[in-house]
């Protein structure tokens, strides 16, 4: 299966996560909201998840979302490995701190994150694929809202929980939970006219519309040795 965008939402998915990683070192207020700074961007996660499942396949999906877990994780470790380099005269103890305590908590956010990332995002690819079979690849955004609305909850419990439990008050963490679900749900549904005129544009460009009729749903099949190969994969028009 040769593609045109495919490598473009791949880097785009991937800076969303890291740059998310980074941001959530901060708790902000927004409105009404109360969450982790991260939340501001991470919204964009899915969406991309939606586009590359809808449109790609869940085979193509996985790849990328394991991608974008191998670059978590080596965005941790070079913080944790740098964080513990020791420095020149110049960079003073004061500075040292101002990196711990900035890019220190990234580690546990990280683990956090990336355990979150993987069980929403998988939830929201198969749940997504799943239904677009049933319906025939009809109503796009039934797949999408009820696709996020069940990965966003996956992902917001098992992060909050994991990253900062402990760390903030309990009555805190339930308001940044909730704060973050309805946030990050709200944000999906208002960007549905953006998602479908992006799905319908890549999929005229690319030519393709993949349905997972024989797809193995297995998360950790990251290198297939059956016939299920990408070129394999039949482009099916659907309708929206």
């Amino acid at each position: 299966m040769r593609t045109r965008w495919l490598a473009v939402i791949t880097g785009l998915f991937v800076a969303v996560l890291l740059i998310s990683n980074i941001a959530s070192v901060k708790l902000v207020i927004f409105g009404p909201f109360t969450f982790d700074g991260g939340t501001l961007l991470f919204p964009l996660s899915y969406i991309f998840g939606d586009i590359l499942t809808e449109v790609y396949g869940y085979r193509a999906s996985r790849k990328v979302i394991w991608t974008g877990f191998v670059c978590a994780l080596l965005m941790a470790l070079v913080f944790w490995i740098v964080g513990r380099i020791p420095g020149p005269e110049e960079w003073t103890g004061e500075q040292q701190t101002a990196f711990q305590s900035v890019l220190a908590p990234v580690s546990r956010i990280v683990m956090a994150s990336v355990i979150a990332y993987l069980a929403g995002e998988f939830s929201n690819s198969y749940i997504l694929a799943k239904i677009k079979i049933a319906m025939k690849g009809r109503h796009l955004w039934v797949r999408t809202i009820s696709s996020t609305l069940v990965g966003q909850f996956v992902d917001t419990a098992i992060f909050c929980l994991v990253a900062f439990y402990g760390v903030w008050p309990m009555e805190v963490l339930i308001v940044v939970i909730i704060s973050n679900y309805v946030f990050k749900c709200g944000f999906e549904i208002l960007a549905t006219p953006i998602t479908y005129a992006v799905v319908n544009g890549l999929k005229k460009s690319e030519g393709i519309d993949v349905y997972d009729t024989d797809t193995n749903f297995n998360p950790f099949r990251i290198f297939d040795s059956d016939p299920e190969s990408d070129d394999d994969i039949t482009s099916i028009p659907g309708t929206l």
